[in-house]
């Protein structure tokens, strides 16, 4: 009977040091990471801003966590190939996305996507983000908004909008200005900035709606009529919003932020969103981002996947009611 009974004890004893090592686990799982290479993938090709963005936080987590954080370009299919990666990753917090805002308006412009931006992946923090400005040549006659709205009416067909593509963010700003102002300007799209920026401050464009990195070496070759986002821009005190001048749905600002596979375990996104918004705020990095022609980001998980929903929301209904789609 003795025997028994010590049986019992220590069975439950096992059973309860079980439990222990097994709620423990996690937690030391946690404590650990990082405890192997980071890869930073960034879905569109090598140089560009999202790069330079990727290159400068993977230094900085690797001086930090003593792993290494290698940037893995995987361009293509206007960035869906990268994001569709690492949505499908392993939820371990060692792939990381560095993605810009159009992961969000991709959704309603394509019929199908590999993922759900939404459902497939984790907001940890925004880097950076960008408002854009709809510009005019210097020689146009129009000095502000009013006047290019009144000249574009009196002149059915005459006048265009350059935009960075098809289904970018310039083109559906653009969309949403015929929309609301009730003119007629037609679309011309680029491949991108560089093209875009010379066909404007060339003349041949009418407008364009530019973001303020693209638009900040040549912002003396071209006019800004109004600004996307809630505030004025600290370089362009001069220049309302389109919100002040009465417009709707501008407010949504051009972001670049980093995402994790949606299953990562909260403490893993909050160390790596604790340690990137320290990165953000050395003194090196906000210079670098700065002279990028962006504002610096941050924030906890929680602010970024607010914004994130937020500015789905508004670019689908935009995208709907103009509606704008993509050739398979």
């Amino acid at each position: 009977m003795k025997t028994s009974k010590m049986r019992r004890i220590c069975i439950a004893a096992g059973i309860a040091a079980g439990l222990t090592a097994a709620l423990a686990t996690p937690a030391l799982a946690q404590t650990a990471y990082p405890s192997q290479p980071l890869k930073l993938v960034v879905p569109y090709p090598a140089g560009g801003a999202t790069d330079t963005l990727a290159r400068t936080i993977g230094q900085k987590l690797q001086e930090a966590w003593g792993q290494p954080a290698l940037v893995d370009n995987r361009p293509g299919a206007g960035g869906t190939i990268g994001n569709s990666f690492v949505a499908k990753a392993p939820a371990d917090g060692y792939t990381l996305l560095i993605a810009i805002t159009a992961l969000i308006q991709q959704p309603p412009l394509m019929e199908k996507l590999p993922y759900d931006p939404l459902k497939d992946l984790a907001p940890v923090t925004m880097i950076a983000r960008s408002p854009s400005m709809l510009a005019v040549p210097l020689d146009s006659p129009a000095k502000d908004l009013k006047s290019f709205i009144a000249m574009v009416k009196a002149s059915p067909g005459k006048y265009n909008f350059g935009s960075y593509g098809a289904g970018t963010s310039s083109h559906i700003q653009g969309a949403l200005l015929n929309m609301q102002a009730g003119i007629d300007l037609v679309h011309v799209p680029f491949q991108g900035a560089a093209p875009l920026v010379t066909n404007l401050v060339g003349g041949q464009l009418a407008s364009a709606f530019v973001d303020s990195a693209s638009a900040r070496p040549h912002l003396k070759s071209m006019r800004p009529l109004a600004v996307t986002g809630t505030q004025r821009m600290p370089g362009l005190p001069d220049v309302p919003t389109f919100a002040e001048l009465g417009y709707h749905s501008f407010d949504p600002y051009g972001w670049f932020g980093v995402f994790l596979p949606a299953a990562t375990p909260a403490p893993v996104v909050q160390k790596l969103s604790e340690e990137i918004n320290r990165i953000l705020h050395l003194p090196d990095v906000t210079a670098k981002i700065e002279a990028l022609g962006l504002q610096v980001g941050g924030g906890k998980p929680e602010e970024f996947q607010k914004v994130v929903r937020t500015d789905a929301a508004i670019y689908a209904k935009i995208i709907k009611d103009a509606n704008i789609r993509l050739a398979p």
